[in-house]
């Protein structure tokens, strides 16, 4: 050591000892480097793991968000063309939403958020943004019955738009179908012809859209036809709709002359 210490005699021993000795060193420090390798290597995959995890429940969140949004954005679609509706009627309108079905499969009702707090009335007539949905059958404070118009035991004066043909509008008892009653064989009526109510019988205004004929059939010996309308109002998709107020109904009952 002393040697080694003051003089340079012994480099080149230590030199070759260096060399003889490091690939014991590396040998002898395999198996350490190899320990550390296998647990960096299990700490990686369970990082990526807890990523791969956290990315998933992202992933679900995000899909639901966007679900989410799409209804929304849907819903005010919907809300918009209520309002440009009610915006293109001449008469005072009041938004109304869905809350309850009748679950009598031969009954065709609603349930609507608003009652006799809001001034509804029995009879009054219900629109959604593309037609006349039904009317007011009874009224409770904060709720409403609305009977819709394909439903058996309702019916409505109409008028084809083209040829000025008053008939009458019964419902079918089924979703997305009207019967017109008591159509003559020379009555000026085709496929296609636009129906609107006619205001007759002082329940409906005039001129709201109720349905499209889309079957018209004329069998000899028949005093009349059998012919069948598509209606316009969204029955059994809407969600908001229109309550309609004329001006008569605006006034007091002990007002009116």
């Amino acid at each position: 050591m002393v040697v080694d210490q003051l003089s340079d005699y012994l480099d080149e021993i230590r030199s070759s000892l260096s060399t003889i000795i490091t690939p014991i060193i590396f040998i002898s420090d395999y198996p350490n480097r190899t320990v550390d390798l296998v647990q960096s290597t299990l700490i990686s995959r369970d990082d990526l793991r807890e990523k791969i995890t956290a990315l998933e429940q992202t992933q679900i969140l995000l899909n639901a968000k966007t679900e989410k949004m799409a209804a929304l954005a849907a819903e005010n679609k919907r809300l918009r063309d209520l309002l440009g509706s009610a915006a293109k009627l001449q008469d005072n309108v009041l938004v109304a939403e869905l809350v309850g079905l009748n679950p009598d499969p031969n009954r065709y009702e609603v349930v609507i958020d608003k009652g006799s707090n809001n001034k509804v009335f029995v009879g009054q007539p219900v629109l959604d943004a593309h037609g006349l949905l039904g009317q007011v059958i009874e009224v409770s404070p904060f709720f409403s019955r609305v009977l819709l118009i394909n439903d058996q035991a309702h019916a409505i004066p109409v008028q084809v738009v083209r040829s000025n043909l008053r008939l009458i509008a019964q419902g079918a008892g089924t979703s997305r179908r009207l019967e017109l009653m008591h159509i003559q064989e020379t009555a000026d009526i085709k496929v296609g012809d636009l129906l609107v109510s006619s205001g007759l019988g002082n329940r409906f205004p005039v001129g709201y859209p109720v349905g499209t004929v889309d079957q018209l059939d004329f069998e000899p010996g028949q005093s009349f036809a059998t012919a069948k309308a598509i209606p316009s109002a969204l029955l059994d998709r809407s969600r908001h709709v229109l309550l309609v107020f004329t001006e008569d109904n605006l006034v007091p009952k002990n007002e009116k002359r």
